[in-house]
């Protein structure tokens, strides 16, 4: 059997799986202490926003659209469902 060069099949597809799972878990995290679940510092909430902020797509270049008085909580379960897709 030949050896290939570079690295091994399906090694970019599982960062990319592991990403969308880290991001989902802090979603996940921030959405319970939002609705009360838990509770988290004031710390624990700007770092969850931080790690959010490298993990997801930075939307400040993109267009917005849509209800501009929709609430943190909404942006959030959006988030939640695009994280599980």
């Amino acid at each position: 059997m030949a050896k290939t060069a570079g690295r091994p099949l399906g090694k970019r597809h599982q960062e990319d799986v592991r990403a969308k799972i880290q991001a989902s878990q802090i979603i996940n995290r921030l959405m319970s202490a939002f609705d009360g679940t838990i509770e988290l510092s004031q710390t624990q909430v700007n770092i969850g926003k931080t790690l959010l902020d490298k993990a997801l797509p930075d939307l400040k270049a993109m267009e917005l659209s849509g209800d501009v008085n929709v609430g943190f909580h909404e942006i959030l379960l959006k988030a939640r469902e695009r994280s599980r897709d």
